[in-house]
C-alpha cells in the first residue's frame, strides 16, 4: 500500500514539473520557438481551432517564425488571432506565408518574463506540496487503520519528503535553465 501512495504521488509530480515545462515554453525569451503560437485559437469558420492544426509553423531563423495555412482562405483569421492575442507581434502577410519577426526584448521585458517564469515555478512547488500532503494523509490514515506500524509510518514519511525535495530540485533546474535563456542577449 506504500508503494502505490509514494507511486501515485510520483506521478502527480512528474505531471507537475511537465506542466511546469509546458507554461515555461509559452514565455518568450530572445529566441522565436513554436512553441509560442501553437496552442493560439483561430476561428476558423466559426469554430475555435489551435493554430498548429491548421497550419504548418516552423522556424527557419533564430528571430523568424513562419506559419503556412494549409487552407489559404485562413490567412485573415490566423492574422486576426495573432494581432488579438498578447504576443505584442504584428504578422506580415505575403499571401501564402505568414512570417512573425521576433523582436529583441529590451531588459525591462526580460526581468518582466523572469519574473512569470518564476511565478509558474512557484505554482509548481505548490503542486508538488500538495502532493506531498495529500500522500502524507493517506500514509497517516493507513497507519490509523493500523494497516502500517508507527514505524512504517515514519520510514515513509521520510521518503516522501526525500522524493519532495528532488522533485524541487528539478524545478529549481528547470527555471534556471529558462532564466539563463531569458536573460541571453
Amino acid at each position: 500500500m506504500i508503494k502505490e501512495v509514494v507511486g501515485d504521488m510520483k506521478s502527480r509530480m512528474e505531471k507537475a514539473v511537465e506542466a511546469l515545462r509546458k507554461d515555461l515554453g509559452k514565455v518568450r525569451t530572445g529566441r522565436a520557438s513554436t512553441a509560442l503560437i501553437e496552442g493560439l485559437i483561430v476561428d476558423y469558420y466559426g469554430t475555435p481551432t489551435h493554430l498548429s492544426q491548421m497550419a504548418t509553423l516552423s522556424v527557419p531563423e533564430s528571430r523568424l517564425i513562419t506559419i503556412q495555412p494549409w487552407d489559404a482562405s485562413a490567412m485573415s483569421s490566423i492574422e486576426k488571432a495573432i494581432q488579438t492575442s498578447d504576443l505584442g507581434i504584428n504578422p506580415s502577410n505575403d499571401g501564402k506565408i505568414i512570417r512573425l519577426s521576433i523582436p529583441q526584448l529590451t531588459e525591462e521585458r526580460r526581468r518582466e518574463m523572469v519574473k512569470l517564469a518564476k511565478k509558474y515555478s512557484e505554482d509548481a512547488k505548490i503542486s508538488i506540496r500538495n502532493c506531498r500532503r495529500d500522500a502524507n494523509e493517506l500514509l497517516k490514515e493507513l497507519e490509523k487503520e493500523k494497516d502500517i506500524s508507527e514505524d512504517e509510518l515514519k520510514r515513509s514519511q521520510d521518503e516522501v519528503q526525500k522524493i519532495t525535495d528532488d522533485y524541487v530540485k528539478k524545478i529549481d533546474s528547470v527555471i534556471a535553465n529558462k532564466e539563463k535563456d531569458i536573460m541571453e542577449i
